[in-house]
């Protein structure tokens, strides 16, 4: 049992740590509204 909870602790220390020196990462989960990111498709310009 004390090396299922070792490992755990382990993966969960990398996780923490690659997580962190990931850059940018949003743990927030969906975004609606202004502050989403994605920005809406450019239409097309009329060339006359």
């Amino acid at each position: 049992m004390w090396k299922l909870l070792a490992g755990f602790a382990v993966f969960a220390a990398l996780a923490i740590f690659m997580l962190s020196k990931g850059g940018d990462i949003d743990m927030s989960g969906e975004k609606h509204g202004t502050e989403a990111t994605h920005a809406p498709a450019a239409a097309p310009a009329a060339s006359k």
